[in-house]
């Protein structure tokens, strides 16, 4: 199967999706929206990333920034923060560039590592996308956190390949129903720049259908 351009999500919905399914609809189906310091911060550093007039050349690699990718057969568009090209023997021809290049993406996040985060989700699917419109082999790429100023390596394994496909296919169909799936709220809420919007404090009342129904029973 393959999507049409209108059926596209954005690539980096992966990330929210992955962090909070509600979070997501509520961003991505019905476009609410709020900043807090945490989306302020990770904006920034991605427009200094995303620098799109700046093409540099060291030696035998090539640093893009700010590059559309898109795949048909997952249905998803966006950009890559950095896309290296290393020259190598099992890579792809580049025009106007002798020899041969390895793409290499490159995701860059505030903060540090955190599992829960998706990060390694959103890195894969760039990818993805990647080969599908390189016709190539990614093994690799990199995350680069801001707190600790370092890259972390990340391998893009079969498992990690095949989440990305599960977490997409959710995705196109909760979009498709226009549905918002209510969550269980966790520690997370506090931190999400949508508490206010999502009020998931009303997610742990029960509905005034039950309450309704429960007392009806009892009556004589």
């Amino acid at each position: 199967m393959e999507y049409e351009e209108e059926q596209f999500l954005q690539l980096s919905g992966l990330q929210h999706f992955y962090f909070c399914r509600r979070q997501w609809a509520l961003i991505h189906i019905e476009h609410q929206w709020a900043e807090n310091f945490r989306t302020m911060d990770g904006a920034l550093m991605h427009e200094r990333a995303h620098d799109k007039e700046l093409t540099e050349s060291r030696g035998d690699r090539i640093v893009t920034r700010g590059m559309n990718v898109f795949s048909r057969t997952l249905g998803v568009s966006g950009e890559c923060d950095v896309l290296e090209f290393h020259r190598a023997p099992c890579g792809i021809p580049l025009p106007g560039r002798q020899g041969l290049w390895q793409p290499f993406p490159v995701e860059y996040k505030r903060g540090k590592p955190n599992p829960q985060a998706g990060d390694t989700l959103q890195l894969c699917a760039q990818a993805l996308c990647l080969e599908e419109m390189l016709c190539c082999e990614i093994a690799q790429g990199a995350l680069y956190y801001g707190e600790l100023r370092h890259r972390q390596p990340v391998d893009f394994t079969q498992e990690l390949r095949q989440s990305v496909r599960d977490c997409l296919r959710e995705m196109h169909e909760l979009y498709r129903r226009g549905h918002t799936p209510k969550v269980k709220p966790t520690k997370s809420c506090n931190a999400c720049s949508l508490k206010e919007l999502c009020l998931p404090q009303l997610l742990r009342s029960r509905p005034v259908s039950a309450y309704l129904h429960e007392h009806l029973e009892e009556e004589p």
